[in-house]
């Protein structure tokens, strides 16, 4: 019969099953008690990418938009001086033609007769004009010798000076013969595009007036007349008077860009003329003038555009795109990354507004980093990283916020199997 002590050690007595239990619990307390010893700390979020630009400084144009119309720089009206049938055109509507070109024939068969007529006359004239000179030369001596009286040698000198103005009268109307005879073709004053014929042939002009015949415009180079605030120019000049602004270009010649009614720009610049001296009572306004070359013929006379007048420049200004800043009727801030990565507001001083960005008069210093974007991501004090910021179109930006993957803490290598299931 086994002893007691053999009883207690069988594996399956109620005591021995008891004191492994607990050893087993034992066991798994302490393993849990290490992995919560070896377990990592949760990692920090990675600071928040936001999109910013360089401050950087320069002269800045200050450029007004203005509505304006497009003019040709030479029109001429090209009208009938004679009167008569007329019987050809000699040119094709809408094309180019030169400075004297024939354009238009009318009936010369009277003005032709007439300068025959003035032809004749002047011959008839010279012709008495010899007769008398010869005769008041053949008296000189014979006055002097007193074969002839005074009185005769007067009336020959009188009669050769009769016959020089008969001469002078036939000449003068050979001239306006001729000219009448040229009226009857009718030639281009001027060198530019010539539109559609105003009559046709067999149609009777010159009858009482001069009838237009054709209009001449030149379109090489182009006028473009606009208006502008009479307060906005008297401010400009006080400005610049000022040394606060510098005329453009270093001249009185402002640059000037012309600006399509689909909004593209005319791609040749032009330059300001000059500006009215008068003010228009009705609307302040103070009409400008502007030369655009035009040699391909894009523009056209009567066209509406827009102009882009620049006229001063503003020296070590900054320009910075609409969205960093941020304008209330308290003033105006934008957002400044430091080199730490902390974000703050700073107040600026905006000026005018150029091509879709805000010119900074004061208030930032070259080489500060404005947030353009990201604003969304700020989390109080937390710092950001910066990034470069591009426009949109101008070149494509990356996924500033990479997917973190969750990071898992692994299982300590210690652990048995046990301990795992």
């Amino acid at each position: 019969m086994p002893s007691a002590r053999t009883r207690l050690s069988r594996p399956d007595q109620p005591v021995f099953r008891y004191r492994l239990a607990l050893s087993a619990i034992g066991l798994a307390a302490l393993l849990a008690g290490c992995g919560q010893g070896d377990k990592a700390p949760a990692a920090a979020p990675p600071p928040a990418e936001v999109g910013v630009v360089t401050v950087t400084s320069g002269d800045v144009g200050l450029v007004s938009e203005l509505p304006g119309r497009l003019e040709a720089s030479r029109v001429a009206q090209v009208r009938a001086r004679a009167t008569g049938i007329l019987q050809k055109r000699l040119f094709r509507e809408g094309s180019d033609v030169k400075a004297g070109q024939t354009l238009f024939e009318i009936d010369a068969s009277p003005y032709k007769a007439t300068f025959d007529s003035a032809q004749a006359g002047l011959a008839k004239a010279e012709a008495n004009l010899m007769q008398a000179a010869a005769l008041a030369e053949r008296y000189q001596p014979l006055a002097a010798a007193k074969a002839v009286s005074q009185q005769e040698y007067v009336n020959a000198q009188a009669a050769q000076q009769q016959a020089q103005a008969d001469v002078a009268v036939g000449k003068a109307a050979v001239q306006t013969a001729r000219i009448n005879l040229n009226y009857a073709s009718v030639s281009a004053p001027i060198a530019g595009r010539i539109g559609r014929s105003l009559v046709t042939e067999g149609a009777l002009v010159g009858q009482g007036e001069a009838t237009q015949l054709a209009v001449i415009q030149q379109i090489n180079p182009m006028y473009v007349n606009f208006t502008q605030s009479a307060a906005e120019v008297m401010k400009l000049r006080r400005a610049t008077q000022d040394g606060q602004l510098k005329r453009a270009g270093g001249s009185d010649a402002a640059v000037v860009r012309v600006v399509l009614e689909d909004g593209t720009e005319y791609a040749l610049p032009g330059k300001l003329l000059f500006s009215d001296l008068t003010v228009d009572a009705t609307t302040g306004q103070i009409t400008l003038r502007a030369e655009v070359p035009n040699p391909n013929g894009t523009l056209l006379p009567g066209l509406y555009v827009r102009v882009r007048l620049e006229q001063s420049k503003v020296s070590d200004a900054i320009t910075l795109p609409q969205q960093a800043v941020t304008r209330t009727p308290q003033g105006d801030t934008v957002m400044v990354v430091a080199a730490d990565g902390k974000v703050s507001p700073r107040k600026v001083q905006i000026g005018a507004q150029q091509n879709g960005k805000w010119v900074v008069l004061s208030g930032l210093e070259t080489g500060e980093q404005v947030m353009v974007d990201g604003f969304q991501k700020l989390r109080g004090g937390a710092p950001v990283k910066p990034v470069p910021w591009y426009a949109p179109g101008s070149k494509p930006v990356e996924a500033s916020n990479p997917a973190v993957a969750p990071v898992i803490p692994a299982a300590p290598a210690s652990a048995p199997a046990s301990a795992a299931r």
